[in-house]
């Protein structure tokens, strides 16, 4: 049986540098740094994250939102919730009081 594996290749701390920097401030665009260097889009799109300081991990949605911000959002939400349900429970009983028959 043939072993498809391909090899895990590491690069230094100065390639992936050197890389980052042929795309980010060489004018090159990354697909034509990938294929260049022979060397995954995803791959350097991780090591641009990583040099940039954030560890190379994707964000979590809404992270740019503030807890107190959150909960203010929240509270708006709940009483906007408590505002349309009071509407409908309103239109409900219009409903039936109009589809009385006389």
């Amino acid at each position: 049986m043939e072993n498809n594996k391909k090899e895990r290749r590491f690069f230094d701390q100065q390639f992936k540098q050197d890389a980052v920097r042929m795309f980010t401030e060489g004018g090159k665009k990354i697909s034509e740094v990938s294929r260049d260097l022979g060397v995954g889009l995803t791959q350097l799109q991780r090591w641009r994250r990583q040099l940039a300081g954030d560890g190379g991990k994707p964000k979590p949605v809404g992270t740019n939102v503030t807890p107190s911000a959150e909960s203010a959002e929240t509270e708006k939400l709940r009483k906007e919730l408590a505002q349309v349900k009071e509407e409908r429970e309103i239109l409900k009983k219009a409903l039936a009081v109009f589809s009385r028959r006389p």
